[in-house]
């Protein structure tokens, strides 16, 4: 059935972005025969959750817009926030604790900000 999930990033630099994933992240990739900068990344096991646009938690409401969101997943969000900002890595603000976790926006040359976050939920990913 369902084998694994691909995810796309629609970048305004595809090339920039393509690097980024690359060079920055060190992430594996395929190549495509029609053209060698058409890059498809091995991303690491995954997870998907469902959030929904409307809740309450702790007495705070919560109201989003439907969207998808791509979040990377680390064990110790300093150490990897350290190591990718000595390979070019921004951030935008500082680690901030959420309520499934600590988390960062990292800025992704060419496209939207990518959530760095360090997981205190349960995980699936390694079931």
């Amino acid at each position: 059935m369902i084998t694994a999930i691909h995810t796309l990033i629609y970048a305004d630099d595809a090339k920039a972005t393509r690097a980024f994933l690359r060079d920055v992240l060190g992430w594996k990739y395929v190549a495509e025969d029609f053209d060698n900068d058409w890059l498809i990344f091995k991303c690491g096991p995954s997870e998907m959750g469902v959030h929904p646009t409307d809740s309450q938690w702790e007495g705070q409401s919560y109201d989003y817009s439907r969207h998808h969101l791509i979040a990377l997943m680390c064990d110790d969000i300093e150490a990897t926030v350290g190591e990718l900002r000595a390979k070019g890595a921004q951030f935008q603000g500082s680690i901030e604790q959420r309520e499934y976790g600590r988390v960062i926006m990292m800025m992704v040359p060419g496209a939207d900000d990518i959530q760095l976050y360090q997981p205190t939920h349960k995980l699936a990913y390694n079931l």
